[in-house]
């Protein structure tokens, strides 16, 4: 199918992000001056000042000046009066602890981002090592006008299955509109991300309202594409939950509990258009729900073991990121796999580099670019072509203790070691985003002009011939790469 004239996709809300959302940063606005007081002085008292100031917020102060923490006219609502508490007690006592804080050069977009997903209504802003005021998500919703991040707020704001539903079947017009407005597509993925984390949110919350609270403390985390935060328009569920591990007596009740909270999960998210994983990934697949020290056990064995196969289950969950619950069980487990990953291993990481050598970028020397046939088309897949990528920047990650999620991440962090050069680091990271960019393009007009489920087959007769050439030498810098990883890994420690 011809794609020309794709542009004219219309939508009856235009998601389209103003320019100075990319170059904006909250230096630039003019944030709120911070108004603080003391934890001792009473709550009647820290009121007045609210009211005096004209504030919503205002930040708790310790005795020798540090901020400690803050409270809103919401604090005020949920915890002292609603409660009917002692409004002359200290207000050290209803102060929210969660501190979160932003610099200067930050843009406005990710500080939205990051309000998001830690659900903060109030960043302090800072400068030079001291905090020079705060913003609102009030005040940056204002900058936006009609943006994704507004379309973001009102997915948090749904609440039912159809709703959710809804808002996942609009973010294909947002994703066309800003990779024709050439959005970087790392930015893009964020966006994505984060819809798809709140609506993930929505639903536990709301499973969680259903069966009430949880047996024990617990940690629902996302795995494979979402979990390095590079979720696309074909997605399906990878998700495992840890618990915490409580007495014998209980473990098989608390078990049954968790397994029966993750189908419930597992089937509305299937409705919402988060389908299945087909690998069986999830965590309503009993494998996949388990204890603390069994995920730990998991980790361990899969290292020691060093086979083909648990080389690709350990890529898989090291690529897991938090989502919900208790962050201390994650955190845990993070410490735990950054001790293990000091032990020799060395034929552990060899059967990891044999995985990102097993797929081969589609260059042959008859054609620019090998393709397949698929309904009568000559196709590639070009999450195969970008997977030696994912696959090879994760190889150096584990081998130097490299926690972040993100593939561009990961990236960024290996070049700051020096295990990549400028040169090595700039080709790879701007060939990864290239290849994402034309992924969520073509995905994005699958679904709205041919009308069908997206996939990763890119048409040869839909690109350009620039866009071939740029294929070519983006496939060429793959291959040196994992000639790279070939020899730094499995020819020296197979040696």
């Amino acid at each position: 199918m011809n794609h020309q004239g794709t542009n004219s996709i219309l939508m009856s809300e235009n998601y389209l992000m103003p320019e100075q959302m990319y170059s904006k940063k909250v230096g630039e606005l003019a944030f709120r001056e911070l108004i603080t007081c003391k934890g001792t002085v009473p709550v009647f008292e820290t009121a007045k000042m609210m009211a005096a100031n004209k504030v919503s917020c205002i930040f708790i102060t310790s005795e020798s000046g540090n901020i400690d923490g803050f409270v809103t006219d919401i604090t005020l609502r949920d915890h002292v009066i609603a409660r009917q508490a002692d409004v002359s007690k200290s207000i050290h006592f209803f102060m929210d602890r969660e501190i979160r804080s932003i610099n200067t050069d930050t843009y406005v977009y990710e500080a939205l981002l990051m309000m998001y997903q830690t659900k903060s209504r109030y960043l302090l802003v800072e400068e030079d090592g001291d905090y020079v005021g705060f913003v609102s998500r009030n005040k940056l919703m204002s900058e936006l006008a009609q943006s994704p991040l507004v379309f973001i707020q009102s997915v948090k704001l749904a609440r039912t299955t159809s709703e959710l539903k809804e808002k996942w079947s609009a973010v294909p017009y947002i994703v066309n509109q800003l990779v024709n407005k050439g959005i970087q597509a790392e930015i893009i993925n964020q966006l994505i991300t984060v819809i798809a984390d709140t609506i993930t949110q929505n639903v536990l919350e709301e499973v969680l309202k259903e069966k009430g609270e949880a047996p024990s403390k617990f940690v629902f985390m996302i795995l494979g594409s979402e979990g390095r935060k590079e979720q696309t328009l074909k997605t399906d569920q990878d998700n495992a939950i840890i618990y915490e591990d409580k007495a014998n007596e209980h473990r098989e009740e608390i078990r049954k509990w968790f397994l029966e909270f993750a189908a419930e999960i597992s089937d509305k998210l299937n409705e919402i258009g988060f389908a299945y994983c087909t690998g069986g990934f999830m965590a309503s697949n009993p494998q996949w729900t388990h204890s603390l020290s069994h995920w730990k056990n998991n980790y361990k064995k899969w290292m020691e073991e060093a086979l083909p196969e648990t080389a690709i289950k350990f890529s898989t969950f090291f690529d897991c990121r938090f989502i919900y619950g208790e962050k201390s069980i994650m955190d845990e487990l993070r410490e735990f796999l950054d001790k293990e990953l000091q032990q020799p291993l060395e034929k552990f990481f060899v059967y990891l580099a044999k995985n990102a050598l097993q797929y081969v970028p589609p260059l042959t020397f008859f054609k620019p670019i090998k393709t397949i046939t698929v309904a009568g088309r000559e196709v590639f897949d070009i999450k195969k072509t970008m997977t030696p990528v994912v696959d090879l920047v994760r190889v150096y990650a584990l081998r130097n203790r490299v926690f972040l999620e993100n593939t561009g991440e990961r990236m960024k962090a290996l070049y700051d070691m020096g295990v990549f050069s400028e040169k090595q680091y700039q080709e790879l990271n701007l060939s990864y985003y290239y290849l994402m960019s034309m992924r969520l393009k073509n995905q994005a007009i699958q679904i709205l002009v041919d009308h069908t489920a997206p996939n990763n087959y890119i048409d040869i007769e839909n690109i350009t011939r620039i866009e071939r050439v740029t294929l070519k030498e983006i496939f060429k810098t793959i291959e040196d790469f994992q000639a790279g990883i070939r020899i730094k890994f499995t020819n020296n420690l197979l040696g």
